[in-house]
Protein backbone atom coordinates (compact mmCIF):
# COMPACT_ATOMS: atom_id res chain seq x y z
CA UNK A 1 0.00 0.00 0.00
CA UNK A 2 1.43 3.35 -1.06
CA UNK A 3 0.49 5.87 1.65
CA UNK A 4 0.91 9.63 1.29
CA UNK A 5 2.20 11.60 4.20
CA UNK A 6 -0.27 14.05 5.70
CA UNK A 7 1.54 17.14 4.40
CA UNK A 8 1.06 15.92 0.81
CA UNK A 9 -2.69 15.26 1.19
CA UNK A 10 -5.47 17.56 0.07
CA UNK A 11 -8.04 18.81 2.58
CA UNK A 12 -10.54 16.26 1.26
CA UNK A 13 -8.04 13.40 1.61
CA UNK A 14 -7.19 14.53 5.16
CA UNK A 15 -10.85 14.61 6.17
CA UNK A 16 -11.32 11.09 4.76
CA UNK A 17 -8.19 9.89 6.58
CA UNK A 18 -9.41 11.35 9.90
CA UNK A 19 -12.81 9.68 9.46
CA UNK A 20 -11.18 6.34 8.57
CA UNK A 21 -8.84 6.48 11.58
CA UNK A 22 -11.66 7.41 13.96
CA UNK A 23 -13.69 4.46 12.67
CA UNK A 24 -10.73 2.11 13.22
CA UNK A 25 -10.31 3.55 16.73
CA UNK A 26 -14.00 3.00 17.47
CA UNK A 27 -13.80 -0.63 16.34
CA UNK A 28 -10.64 -1.26 18.37
CA UNK A 29 -12.32 0.23 21.44
CA UNK A 30 -15.37 -1.99 20.96
CA UNK A 31 -13.10 -5.03 20.74
CA UNK A 32 -11.27 -3.95 23.89
CA UNK A 33 -7.93 -3.47 22.13
CA UNK A 34 -6.94 -0.36 24.06
CA UNK A 35 -3.40 0.05 22.72
CA UNK A 36 -4.64 -0.11 19.11
CA UNK A 37 -7.41 2.36 19.99
CA UNK A 38 -4.83 4.81 21.36
CA UNK A 39 -2.67 4.53 18.23
CA UNK A 40 -5.58 5.28 15.89
CA UNK A 41 -6.76 8.16 18.10
CA UNK A 42 -3.30 9.75 17.97
CA UNK A 43 -3.00 9.25 14.23
CA UNK A 44 -6.39 10.92 13.75
CA UNK A 45 -5.24 13.88 15.89
CA UNK A 46 -2.10 14.24 13.77
CA UNK A 47 -4.02 14.06 10.49
CA UNK A 48 -6.47 16.67 11.84
CA UNK A 49 -3.53 18.91 12.75
CA UNK A 50 -2.86 19.34 9.03
CA UNK A 51 -6.37 20.79 8.64
CA UNK A 52 -5.62 23.59 11.13
CA UNK A 53 -4.55 26.96 9.74
CA UNK A 54 -1.38 27.64 11.74
CA UNK A 55 -2.03 31.39 11.47
CA UNK A 56 -4.94 30.87 13.90
CA UNK A 57 -2.54 29.69 16.64
CA UNK A 58 -1.00 32.80 18.21
CA UNK A 59 2.12 32.75 20.37
CA UNK A 60 1.41 33.90 23.92
CA UNK A 61 -2.31 33.15 23.65
CA UNK A 62 -4.23 30.76 25.87
CA UNK A 63 -6.13 27.80 24.39
CA UNK A 64 -8.53 25.24 25.82
CA UNK A 65 -7.31 21.64 25.48
CA UNK A 66 -10.04 19.59 23.78
CA UNK A 67 -11.03 16.44 25.61
CA UNK A 68 -9.87 17.64 29.03
CA UNK A 69 -11.95 19.35 31.66
CA UNK A 70 -10.99 22.99 32.14
CA UNK A 71 -7.35 22.56 31.15
CA UNK A 72 -5.69 25.44 29.38
CA UNK A 73 -2.47 25.69 27.42
CA UNK A 74 -0.37 28.78 26.73
CA UNK A 75 1.47 28.62 23.41
CA UNK A 76 5.10 29.72 23.45
CA UNK A 77 5.92 28.79 19.85
CA UNK A 78 4.98 26.49 16.97
CA UNK A 79 7.21 23.82 15.48
CA UNK A 80 5.70 21.82 12.67
CA UNK A 81 2.16 20.86 13.62
CA UNK A 82 2.85 21.09 17.35
CA UNK A 83 2.32 23.98 19.73
CA UNK A 84 5.01 24.17 22.41
CA UNK A 85 4.14 25.76 25.72
CA UNK A 86 2.80 24.89 29.14
CA UNK A 87 -0.46 24.07 30.89
CA UNK A 88 -1.94 26.63 33.25
CA UNK A 89 -1.77 25.64 36.87
CA UNK A 90 0.72 22.90 36.10
CA UNK A 91 4.38 22.59 36.97
CA UNK A 92 5.29 24.93 34.08
CA UNK A 93 7.05 22.10 32.27
CA UNK A 94 7.21 22.79 28.56
CA UNK A 95 5.40 20.27 26.40
CA UNK A 96 4.19 19.93 22.82
CA UNK A 97 0.58 19.35 21.83
CA UNK A 98 -0.83 18.79 18.34
CA UNK A 99 -2.54 22.00 17.18
CA UNK A 100 -5.68 19.98 16.42
CA UNK A 101 -6.55 19.69 20.13
CA UNK A 102 -6.36 23.42 20.87
CA UNK A 103 -9.50 25.59 20.87
CA UNK A 104 -9.50 29.38 21.26
CA UNK A 105 -10.59 30.61 24.68
CA UNK A 106 -11.64 34.07 23.48
CA UNK A 107 -15.20 34.38 22.23
CA UNK A 108 -15.76 35.11 18.58
CA UNK A 109 -12.80 33.11 17.27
Amino acid sequence: MNEKNYAAMTEHELREEVAKLKEKARKAEQLGIINEFAVYERKALMAAAYLVDLDTIVQGEMYRIDGSDNQYFQVDYLKGRFAWGHRLGGDKYQEALPVSILSPVKAGK
